[in-house]
């Protein structure tokens, strides 16, 4: 399985900045990404089928969307349908992330829904989980990990194509604060997901990819690539620009 590069830009970047960027970032890589990696961006929407249309010309790129929500239309302003995401070029989504979980409030069960609502409407689903640091310091780890993928991966069917769905760890902690989980931490915590999955799909739990995110940096991302059960990396900050993005992508 490939490793999964995804570059989360967040509220960051208007259309034309947006293209500026894919198009430096397609340059910086041009015959240099490695055989075993996928580059996935994740713009905000009114820039994802600008971005779309400048990276899907390259095998090994793709787009997705920041977040979703579960109905294929109504009355729900402010929201976005896998049919707008994959009609703008959008082949990912992600749900669970800590920002909508703290700052937006956005419960696990309705997690869950956009989830199986994504995979179930052609769309290849990005899970995050991950604890806050009080959940940490209070050894609670596991116990919340097991209830993000419990209640975040509910509606996945049994016959779920690993390929379409994808688990980002994520400590709340690390996202965007400089500070990032030890190697030991990351790999502890991406053996407990593995274990997770491969008992609610038995051996497909295998080839789930498991990405890492929290800082992650140039300086950073080949160590944190070369341990055990990391599949990838979903990147915030050092991910807005292409130079510093290809530097991650080819760690």
């Amino acid at each position: 399985m490939n490793k999964l590069m995804a570059a989360n830009w967040k509220m960051h970047k208007t259309i034309k900045e947006a293209e500026a960027t894919a198009s430096e970032l397609l340059d910086l890589l041009s015959g240099k990404l490695p055989e075993d990696r996928d580059v996935l961006i994740i713009p905000p929407f009114t820039a994802l089928k600008a971005a779309a249309d400048i990276l899907l010309t390259r095998l090994g790129y793709s787009v997705g969307a920041q977040n979703l929500y579960p109905e294929e239309k109504g009355a729900f302003t402010g929201e976005i349908s896998p049919s707008m995401i994959k009609e703008a070029g959008g082949r990912f989504a992600l749900a669970g992330h800590s920002e909508r979980r703290h700052v937006m409030g956005e419960p696990d069960d309705f997690v869950g829904k956009k989830v199986g609502f994504g995979l179930s409407h052609g769309l290849a689903m990005i899970l995050c989980i991950g604890e806050t640091i009080d959940e940490r310091k209070a050894g609670e780890v596991e116990d919340v990990l097991k209830r993000h993928l419990d209640t975040g991966l509910a509606e996945v069917p049994a016959d779920v194509n690993a390929e379409e769905i994808v688990v980002a760890y994520e400590p709340v902690w690390a996202i965007g604060t400089g500070e990032v989980a030890k190697p030991s931490d990351i790999v502890e915590a991406h053996g407990f997901v593995r274990k997770e999955l491969e008992e609610k799909f038995g051996p497909k739990g295998n080839a789930i990819r498991i990405l890492y995110g929290g800082s992650v940096k140039p300086d950073n991302a080949t160590e944190i690539m070369g341990l055990d059960n990391v599949d990838g990396v979903l990147v915030g900050g050092a991910s807005l620009q292409a130079d510093s993005f290809s530097k991650i992508v080819t760690a």
